[in-house]
């Protein structure tokens, strides 16, 4: 049964929602499709024998690892940083804003490439780090370093914000009764800001985890070493179709209860409000 509000009062508003119901279904069609097929393609018993591959496994825990690394280092970098520079006005702050969202625009193997550049054997920095016999690029560091570059933005740019939108009089009260910089941020800042903050956690780990571009022109394709998830499923896709459909079905579950866990937050956030 159609609820009130939704019964058509005339034709127009009748042609209306045909449109609306047609549009709605076109897009959701377009993107819930490649999705499916993929499930579809595969059987339960192939998807669970690939599942024991040794490269799969691999893949899957380097993948894991590095990420939670990454994520690890963005937050606890990344909170101070975007905390201090939503409070402070200094010059070039403009430039810094554009950086720290240039990642999200730029292709990510022109950032790969940009790594190599600077950390590379031959790079600006890499030359004089290889005079020591320490090597960065086509390494497991260099697969966290390509991930910190191109995932980092997710999460300074919404701590940013909320810090920017939290109201500097919880933290002026909280000083004016005898609390430290230090506590007033744990105590005050970061409890008013947790839910926000844990969903760019998220979401940073979700674009860490799904990351190739990048890794694959800086880090290389080694497998054990530098072969994430997102490169097996390229590897797979050549040599075993069962692989690379199997990775491509766990990185999609992985995507999709990210994006879950944001949401439950943002409503919860919003509930709260």
């Amino acid at each position: 049964m159609i609820p009130r509000r939704f019964r058509p009062k005339n034709f127009r508003q009748s042609l209306t929602y045909l449109i609306a119901g047609i549009l709605i279904a076109a897009v959701t069609l377009y993107l819930a499709l490649p999705i499916l097929a993929l499930f579809l393609r595969i059987t339960p018993e192939k998807f669970f024998s690939a599942l024991q591959d040794p490269d799969v496994t691999s893949a899957l825990w380097l993948s894991l690892v590095t990420t939670i690394i990454t994520l690890i280092i963005v937050i606890a970098v990344g909170t101070p940083f975007a905390y201090f520079h939503s409070r402070f006005s200094y010059p070039g702050k403009v430039i810094v804003d554009t950086l720290i969202d240039l990642p999200l625009v730029l292709p990510p193997a022109v950032a790969g490439v940009a790594l190599l550049m600077l950390y590379g054997r031959a790079g600006l920095l890499g030359r004089y780090a290889d005079m020591f016999g320490i090597s960065i690029a086509f390494t497991t560091l260099a697969v966290i370093m390509a991930q910190i570059f191109v995932a980092s933005p997710f999460f300074l740019r919404q701590a940013k914000s909320l810090f920017e939108q939290l109201d500097p009089a919880y933290e002026q009260t909280a000083r004016t009764l005898g609390a430290s910089s230090l506590r007033t941020m744990t105590q005050v800042t970061l409890p008013m800001t947790a839910g926000g903050l844990v969903s760019g956690a998220v979401m940073t780990f979700g674009r860490a985890l799904g990351e190739f571009g990048a890794t694959i022109m800086f880090a290389g394709n080694l497998p054990g070493v530098t072969q994430t998830m997102p490169l097996a499923v390229y590897v797979g896709m050549e040599s075993d179709l069962w692989i690379g459909l199997t990775i491509s079905i766990l990185l999609v579950i992985i995507s999709f209860t990210i994006m879950i866990i944001v949401r439950l937050i943002q409503k919860r956030e919003a509930d709260r409000a």
